[in-house]
């Protein structure tokens, strides 16, 4: 039998009580080294985080809008009821929906003349924190105001706006946005849908030709929805002038389809239960020419065409860059339930015990192994640079949305990093809710401690407001335009200079020089290497210098491909693809270095800055120890130096133990946030009680012996 009988505790576990932990004032695979580095043990005067202060920076900008919306988030009306069966629960979302328009939840993103508050930042940050509560209720939410109530605002202009907002803002319109169709879901610029103008009766008729162009996986179709914002194709005297919106109504006072319109419930799905999706489609349906949302392009009553934007392409780009908050919002919210996986996880995993190889009477905490914490703590710093910067990417999108900063150039940049963003947060989050999930062992895969519903209702996540590749080769084709725009119009020296440059480049890093000179600046110590990789300066020369290179050398193939005809050109850039999606994924995680490294510059506690140093470091040694090949083969690491990324790493890890519950802490969520019964001390509460209990043995002396002891008396 284990004997679990108390011992004194350890520093990693001093003054971190689960019931502390879980009341803190601010709600707010890698291999084992092959070098054996002992971890820093935990000494008295070692660095304290300012748990508090460090929760208010987590919180952002906005911050107080935050802590509201978290306040609304743990009432239980606004909460999923584990085991509901999908009607429902999707009618308890509905009537939640309700209940944010009561408390004046849904207001902030409209316009002040019609009782909102024009506040686009701060929107989404409310907006984001309901992911707590319900990811149904988020995304339900998101699809009446975010997606049909900003199409309506966003593309409409002050006509719609007075006709129909109002009604979508009290919830009295619910509404679907029937943008995806079955057959095309992130190339929208080739949907199927129609809408041909008829200059007798001035209607549009909005028409689907085939099967494919169902509107499909829209929420608010299958149920709930009365009218629907359509993207089709606009259609004029026999000219396509590509994707406009129109509002469409759907269904009359009794819930029934109107004439010419049909659809389906998509049913029980992996998960987001809450939202009743369905399908739609359109036969020869008639609406208002003044249906058409025309502020980007507009169809007089005798059928010309006008747009104020003459290229058909910027024009569509522009449209779909008004509704880039989707993106924005799924960034948020999938950092939250990262953070909130890892403060279940890592609250459990320090009142967890298992195996007794250190202790002849005690089980080891999960969270002194290092396994585990290779598990958990690399996913923890990557959630605080994601943290970090959704914060910026939010106030980069409340300056484009507000007008402070509406330019062609920051919106194409908003756009550029909402692609490069949401992919790496929507990815992080299902690979930490599936390893929190793990390292809770069965009790993770309990319904009630809810990782594996996050995980169920955030799968969705990765594909929804676009395709995660798809976006990230939206992002590498922007970095190769930058890169190409260097040497537009440049003449014969720019480009000399430039090819010898690339050059000496290649020599420096291919031939071993770059290598040689990291030895000797390190001569054969493991530590002067770790020395170097903790230079601020050195992480980002790494990681900066991976994206510029991969760039280069992609844009140095595919240069030719230009004099090419479309289908070799096509095939060309195929060959590249794997690699291009590569090098936007790692310009996405050099942004979150970068914005990390601002967010500790403005820490202002030495202790917790110390920290979060370490936090930083171990999130940029990760990126290059998940790229170790890439950086050994291009001559950018020496073998010595690849080594001690390594090393360094598991020496962060044995720092951070200490540090574990605070940061998680920091991110602040209650009891009635996280609502998992395994971070809510009843672990420890069991812990307590059988050590205990053998304690008690011992002192009486009735504890058996165990045969393998009495076989070595004799």
């Amino acid at each position: 039998m284990v004997d679990t009988a108390s011992r004194t505790e350890t520093p990693a576990t001093q003054g971190n009580p689960a019931s502390e932990a879980r009341v803190a004032p601010v709600p707010g695979k890698a291999a084992s080294a092959p070098i054996p580095v002992p971890a820093a043990p935990a000494r008295p005067d070692a660095p304290k985080v300012d748990v508090e202060a460090l929760g208010r920076q987590l919180l952002g900008t906005w911050a107080d809008i935050r802590l509201e919306a978290r306040e609304r988030a743990a009432h239980p009306d606004l909460q999923r009821i584990e085991g509901q069966s999908m009607p429902e629960h999707r009618q308890r979302v509905f009537e939640q929906l309700k209940i944010l328009v009561e408390h004046g939840a849904v207001q902030k993103a409209f316009p002040k003349s019609l009782g909102g508050q024009d506040d686009h930042g701060g929107n989404i940050a409310a907006f984001e924190e309901l992911v707590i509560a319900d990811p149904s209720l988020q995304i339900k939410s998101g699809v009446q105001w975010g997606l049909f109530g900003a199409a309506v605002l966003h593309l409409g202009t002050q006509s719609h706006h007075e006709r129909f907002l109002p009604a979508i803002m009290s919830l009295e319109v619910p509404g679907a946005f029937a943008m995806t169709e079955t057959g095309h879901g992130s190339d929208v610029a080739a949907i199927g849908t129609t809408a041909t103008y008829d200059e007798a009766t001035e209607e549009f008729v909005i028409h689907t030709p085939f099967r494919g162009a169902w509107k499909d996986y829209l929420g608010n179709a299958a149920v709930h929805g009365q009218d629907a914002v359509v993207f089709a194709q606009l259609i004029t005297k026999g000219v396509n002038h590509g994707v406009h919106a129109f509002y469409v109504h759907l269904r009359d006072e009794n819930g029934d389809f109107l004439p010419g319109i049909g659809g389906e419930d998509d049913g029980l799905k992996g998960g987001l239960n809450g939202i009743d999706n369905g399908r739609l489609h359109f036969t020869e349906v008639r609406v208002p020419r003044d249906y058409l949302l025309n502020r980007y392009g507009d169809v007089a009553a005798d059928g010309t065409y006008s747009s104020p934007t003459q290229s058909p392409g910027r024009r569509f780009f522009t449209m779909l860059g008004t509704l880039v908050q989707g993106r924005v919002s799924l960034d948020g919210a999938a950092t939250a339930a990262a953070a909130m996986a890892l403060t279940i996880a890592i609250t459990y995993g320090t009142q967890r015990r298992q195996f007794n190889g250190a202790s002849e009477t005690d089980e080891e905490v999960l969270l002194d192994y290092q396994r585990h914490q290779r598990r958990l703590l690399p996913k923890l710093a990557t959630a605080y640079a994601q943290t970090f910067a959704h914060d910026e990417f939010l106030v980069k999108f409340d300056a484009v949305f507000s007008g402070k900063a509406a330019s062609d150039e920051d919106r194409e940049d908003l756009e550029t990093v909402a692609a490069a963003l949401k992919p790496l947060s929507t990815w992080h989050a299902l690979e930490t809710l599936q390893e929190a999930r793990e390292a809770c062992g069965g009790a993770g895969f309990l319904a009630e401690n809810r990782l594996v519903g996050l995980r169920q209702d955030l799968d969705i996540y990765v594909t929804f407001e676009g395709d995660n590749n798809v976006l990230l080769q939206l992002v590498a084709k922007r970095l190769l335009t930058d890169y190409s725009k260097q040497f537009k119009g440049a003449g014969f020296g720019v480009l000399a200079r430039y090819a010898v440059g690339q050059a000496a480049d290649r020599a420096l890093h291919g031939s071993g020089l770059r290598r040689l000179g990291q030895n000797l600046t390190d001569l054969g110590s493991t530590a002067r290497s770790v020395t170097e990789l903790r230079d601020e300066e050195t992480q980002h020369e790494l990681l900066a210098g991976r994206v510029e290179a991969m760039i280069g050398e992609i844009a140095g193939r595919l240069r030719e491909a230009r004099k090419l005809p479309k289908a070799e050109a096509a095939a060309v850039f195929n060959r590249n693809q794997n690699e291009l999606i590569e090098a936007a994924r790692a310009h996405a995680e050099l942004l979150q270095w970068e914005a990390f490294t601002r967010g500790l510059a403005k820490t202002t506690d030495p202790a917790t800055k110390q920290v979060l140093t370490w936090v930083r470091d171990l999130f940029g040694l990760g990126l290059i120890e998940q790229h170790l090949a890439w950086y050994l083969v291009n001559g950018r690491l020496s073998p010595k130096r690849a080594q001690a990324v390594t090393a360094y790493i598991d020496r962060l890890l044995g720092r951070l133990r200490p540090h574990a519950l605070d940061l998680v802490n920091a991110f602040g969520y209650t009891d009635a946030h996280l609502r998992a019964k395994i971070a809510s001390g009843a672990e420890q509460e069991r812990q307590d009680e059988a050590r205990a209990y053998y304690a008690e043995q011992r002192r009486a002396g009735t504890l058996p012996v165990p045969e393998k002891s009495k076989s070595k008396k004799r």
